[in-house]
């Protein structure tokens, strides 16, 4: 595996990724770059804490190319960026300019300014650039146009022509057993083809099941161009975000209530349910288990569904449109590629007695990084966790205290002379008052013997 971790969990670099991957699935289906970046600057975009953020035209431009010169890390935020606001307007009233804005999002720069000049946090007669205000709330992260209302959102049906340009992933909830237990099938289809890719079954709609199915489309069907989910907490985690990003592919995040723009996986979801999912509810004969579950969706997906004719295919079988399509598919080099892009990489500080804390666990790691900042890698999918010790990397476990109890303590291992002995400021100051008691070689001054006075 790479030693060479680049941190991809960084929530900024993440915001920018998702919203290049949306400018960059529109143009790859024919629309012009700058009448997407033009929509794109006027919407209203949250980010992973949540905020409210109005990315500007020269700035997505910006994005674009550091994206697509250098990935990832060219949407790494830059120096300026993490710095001040402003260097030319004063900090208490970009403090003011903020707190006000925040209060009165409908507010506008002029108004703004107009207040501080009444509250005296502008001088009398002092000119401030409106722009350059204007700017500096949009470096610190504060809306400054108006949101836009859900009737202005891009809500056009879309179908892409070749298989694998465009998979759909969605969760359905249903009860299984004679217990009537809550389970969770969550499926991944082909847009084009609407071919079943795959389909996992767990308890809760969560990220290490949602990576898990694409795991393993990407290991039978390979890489896609771009991934729509829609808003489950499997499909908005910043470790979802950041394996897609790893994968390269363009992600793209429906809304829950967005049945235009979902209408496939919907529509499927339906059929799932009349023809396997509510027959699942009661039986005794139905092992509730999610892996017995995930065996019994998948005959029914992929000996079913997939060789049914599609009314959407004009009487063609999802599974024998997929087939037909001459569009090549990207399958990953190896097992050990792939598993790599499925690795997060964090940093954290090793206390004094080797620990690392990580997700409320503590973690005892190899002995002489103590006191230092070590790189922890990830898989996603096991949860286990790795560090680098000398050269390679090496599982750790959490902290068995019992175990450390009653296992005896490493001895220090014995202190060696030096190997060469050393003289001291006091041993110099000792010698220029009282001269050399002994030589070098431990013999007295003069050497010779001492002569018999008789």
């Amino acid at each position: 595996m790479d030693l060479d971790p680049w941190p991809v969990t960084d929530p900024e670099v993440l915001f920018r990724y998702l919203v290049v991957s949306r400018v960059l699935a529109e143009v790859e289906a024919g629309q012009k770059v700058s009448r997407i970046v033009g929509k794109m600057a006027r919407e209203v975009h949250l980010d992973f804490a949540r905020d409210r953020r109005v990315v500007k035209v020269r700035t997505l431009y910006r994005w674009l190319a550091a994206y697509r010169e250098r990935g990832l890390k060219g949407l790494a935020p830059e120096a300026r960026e993490s710095g001040k606001a402003s260097v030319v307007l004063p900090a208490d009233l970009l403090l003011f300019a903020k707190q006000e804005k925040e209060a009165d999002p409908r507010a506008s720069v002029p108004e703004i300014l107009k207040r501080a000049r009444q509250l005296g946090v502008v001088k009398p007669g002092k000119p401030v650039d409106r722009t350059t205000l204007y700017r500096a709330l949009g470096r610190m992260g504060v809306a400054t146009r108006r949101a836009k209302t859900p009737s202005d959102r891009d809500t056009r049906r879309f179908a892409w022509p070749d298989r694998m340009q465009m998979v759909l992933a969605d969760g359905k909830h249903f009860r299984a057993g004679d217990r009537r237990l809550r389970r969770v099938a969550l499926f991944l289809l082909d847009n084009a083809t609407r071919m079943g890719l795959d389909v996992v079954v767990g308890t809760s709609e969560d990220t290490v099941l949602f990576l898990t199915g694409l795991y393993g489309v990407l290991r039978r069907h390979g890489r896609m161009d771009i991934l729509f989910l829609d808003g489950g907490p499997g499909f908005i985690s910043k470790d979802t975000v950041a394996v897609v990003a790893k994968l390269e592919v363009h992600l793209i995040h429906g809304e829950a209530a967005y049945p235009q723009g979902h209408g496939e996986i919907e529509r499927f979801n339906q059929t799932a349910k009349d023809q396997v999912l509510r027959h699942l509810d009661g039986r005794a004969d139905v092992d509730p288990d999610p892996g017995a579950l995930t065996v019994r969706l998948r005959h029914w997906l992929f000996t079913g569904y997939n060789r049914t004719p599609h009314e959407f295919l004009d009487g063609a079988t999802p599974e024998g449109r997929f087939l037909a399509d001459e569009r090549p598919l990207r399958l990953p080099a190896d097992e050990e590629e792939l598993a790599s892009r499925f690795v997060l990489t964090e940093e954290r500080k090793v206390s004094k007695d080797h620990v690392v804390p990580f997700a409320g666990v503590d973690y005892e790691v190899p002995t002489g990084q103590a006191d230092r900042r070590i790189t922890i890698w990830r898989r996603v999918l096991t949860g286990r966790l790795y560090v680098p010790d000398r050269g390679r990397l090496v599982e750790i476990f959490p902290v068995d205290l019992a175990e450390n109890a009653r296992s005896r303590r490493a001895r220090r291992e014995k202190e060696e002379p030096p190997a060469r002995p050393t003289r001291g400021a006091a041993d110099l100051a000792f010698r220029h008052d009282f001269g050399p008691i002994v030589t070098g070689d431990g013999g007295f001054p003069g050497g010779g013997e001492k002569e018999n006075d008789e």
